[in-house]
């Protein structure tokens, strides 16, 4: 019984180190953009990030966590012990590259050591599930490029004014933001509901449905809320342009933070979903309060390094290529939440700022580092690969301890 204990108390310190590390790695990045631009200091950026993705790992953080917990490796459950192999692995190489200035993939290292520890576990390839979740991976720079370049040669040209090009997209977030799923929502199926969901719902406002599950009701819910956004972003530029567009980029970066905790957060608690729901028996709320603490101070403590890193080495963006770079990163992490798939914030966020700053490198002006992003390119393929061997070897070492027996 004593063993047991200890084991998973191993396992609890291991997640809260993930998080601490999640929270100085990938949470910092969704803010670069706006400490890029000038539009926020690095240590106040550190200070809000802590705060909002602390609360968005709590609201959004349960799908992905699910997803790591239970769905990487087939016919087996994973034990506190290949718990805590896979998150002392996980956490370990992130942290390495932290202290070196690379950001290394959370989603990958992770992924790779539950996959690592399931197989010493004695479980098989979730061959279905991998596709999925590559799939989704490989489109993320094709797609966030494209739309971040899109937007920030949009945002440049003289045929649409700002001041009703970034209403516009303001307008776009309010009404995504209607949509966003959150824990404290709960719908008839047990999954996270939304905000327009939930008012359409309630007062049976326009059942008529649209498509799948989503209702008439909803989308109204939806077009006010992004009327609101609008109205609100347009009054911020009207009032004082310069002003104003530095005020909406970094609402819209604090927005993508809180996305960015709800993705994150699962990373750190996924391994030990089946241990609260099966040994302990308490509610996976817990251990995402457990996960939103620890991402909390990673990001207090650890975060300003890597915001540093990220805005200045990358890309140098201004305001309007920096709204560019979050509003594709925004939208294709709350797909990833939706989808229960893990991704990887560092990756996200830099193919946002690769395709904005392509947009200035066509024009004449600044760009990218190649290096820079040749050497992160490499660290996401071996972080993977090596995390899931470390851990590996990891769980097999621990479960030959004599504690463990």
């Amino acid at each position: 019984m004593a063993s047991v204990i200890a084991v998973l108390a191993i396992a609890l310190l291991a997640a809260l180190f993930m998080s601490f590390t999640v929270g100085a790695n990938s949470n910092s990045a969704p803010v670069a953009p706006a400490v890029g631009a000038n539009a926020l200091s690095v240590l106040r950026a550190a200070l809000l990030v802590g705060i909002v993705a602390g609360l968005g790992a709590i609201l959004q953080g349960g799908s992905i966590s699910e997803t790591i917990g239970k769905d990487l490796v087939t016919g087996v459950s994973i034990t506190p012990l290949a718990a805590a192999a896979a998150l002392l692995t996980a956490a370990t190489l992130i942290t390495i590259g932290n202290t070196y200035g690379y950001p290394i993939p959370s989603a990958f290292t992770v992924t790779g050591a539950m996959i690592g520890a399931g197989l010493a576990l004695g479980g098989g390839f979730a061959v279905d599930e991998y596709v999925v979740i590559l799939g989704f991976w490989f489109a993320i720079p094709l797609v966030e490029g494209v739309l971040a370049y899109g937007l920030a040669r949009g945002l440049r040209s003289d045929a649409i004014p700002e001041t009703v090009g970034i209403p516009v997209l303001g307008g776009t977030v309010g009404y995504a933001l209607a949509n966003i799923q959150l824990t404290v929502i709960p719908t008839a199926a047990g999954t996270q509901g939304s905000v327009a969901r939930y008012l359409a719902t309630t007062y049976q406002f326009l059942p008529t449905v649209v498509g799948g599950s989503y209702t008439l009701g909803m989308v109204v819910v939806s077009v006010v809320g992004g009327l609101v956004a609008l109205v609100g972003t347009r009054a911020l530029l009207h009032r004082d342009e310069t002003a104003g567009i530095n005020q909406f980029l970094v609402a819209l970066g604090l927005i993508v933070v809180f996305t960015s905790g709800g993705t994150q957060v699962g990373l750190a608690t996924g391994p030990l979903e089946a241990v609260f729901e099966t040994d302990l028996q308490l509610s996976s709320i817990y251990l995402l309060a457990l996960g939103g603490g620890g991402i909390l101070l990673g990001a207090w403590i650890r975060g300003p390094r890597l915001v540093q890193a990220v805005s200045n080495e990358y890309a140098s963006l201004g305001p309007r290529r920096s709204i560019a770079a979050l509003i594709p990163a925004f939208l294709i992490a709350q797909l990833a939440i939706v989808l229960g798939i893990p991704i990887s914030f560092n990756k996200v966020m830099i193919a946002s700022i690769v395709g904005s700053g392509l947009a200035a490198s066509s024009s004449g002006g600044s760009g990218v580092s190649p290096r820079k992003v040749g050497i992160t390119i490499g660290s996401w393929v071996g972080s993977m690969l090596g995390a899931g061997v470390i851990s590996y070897g990891l769980y097999l070492l621990l479960n030959a301890a004599p504690f463990v027996g």
